[in-house]
């Protein structure tokens, strides 16, 4: 069976001052505080999310 394929996310921005939607985002991401790091798997779910809070995040190597 072949590993799954997954993406590291961090947080590299505040969400003070931003929608209440696009702080639900970055909860459902998990991240919780700038420098955060989080890795998830690499769906088309996730690629939405990381789309939508862009300008809070970055997306580094694995």
């Amino acid at each position: 069976m072949a590993p799954k394929k997954t993406v590291k996310i961090q947080q590299i921005k505040s969400i003070i001052g931003y929608t209440e939607r696009q702080r639900a985002t970055m909860r459902g991401l998990g991240l919780r505080r700038i420098r955060h790091v989080v890795e998830l798997e690499d769906t088309d779910a996730v690629r939405g999310m990381i789309d939508k809070v862009s300008h809070l995040v970055v997306v580094l190597e694995s």
